[in-house]
């Protein structure tokens, strides 16, 4: 496929580049800045553009197959994500693209009790203005008349190898035995890149977690 991928420096972005790449897709990388990338391939190819200009993602998103945003952003720039949500949804729809995927947050994930994780006393402070900027992010995806895909991860997010085995769901946390939440990077790319080549939740979302 020709994929056109968002937020490709951060850690989820660089992740989900190198699965594309290794299954032998051609990505066009969209960054704020290309040194940032640290990936050469001869079907990558890295282009500088703002994710918040739906101009922008018009332009890189026409002709391609499908659009993957990993876009995050910094602590106090959380109106930003709503703001890239209007602008991929906007620039994806002028492109002609239908297919998007777009990694998101946990927190509007629901635990055992119904309770929003983000909502649970031991959801951490610091990070509720991000969980409550991906939750506002999804009900925008979740309403436009794209083709969308939303993957929220398991609550921790952790650096370590891709094994392939995970356990998949929709609207709720995924726990292993002792109550644990979590999924390596290099899972949580490859479970995008599954749900990619082999579509199953167009215009819903899922979680991924052990």
């Amino acid at each position: 496929m020709n994929i056109t991928i968002f937020g490709a420096t951060g850690k989820v972005g660089q992740a989900l580049v190198r699965e594309a790449l290794n299954r032998g897709h051609d990505i066009t990388a969209v960054v704020r800045d290309a040194s940032r990338l640290k990936i050469e391939h001869e079907r990558l190819h890295v282009v500088e553009g703002n994710l918040l200009d739906p101009a922008t993602v018009e332009r890189n998103a026409k002709g391609r197959e499908a659009v993957i945003s990993a876009y995050g952003p910094k602590p106090g720039e959380e109106e930003e994500l709503l703001e890239a949500a209007r602008s991929l949804i906007e620039g994806v729809r002028r492109s002609g693209t239908k297919r998007l995927l777009v990694v998101g947050g946990a927190g509007s994930l629901l635990t055992d009790d119904g309770t929003r994780l983000m909502d649970t006393p031991s959801f951490p402070e610091e990070w509720f203005p991000l969980a409550a900027a991906h939750a506002d992010a999804y009900v925008i995806y979740s309403r436009s008349d794209l083709d969308w895909t939303y993957l929220s991860p398991a609550a921790a997010l952790e650096d370590g190898p891709r094994s392939g085995n995970f356990r998949i769901g929709i609207d709720r946390l995924i726990t292993d035995e002792l109550g644990s939440s979590r999924i390596t990077i290099a899972d949580l790319a490859a479970a995008l890149v599954d749900e990619l080549e082999d579509p199953y939740f167009v215009r819903s979302r899922f979680t991924v977690g052990y």
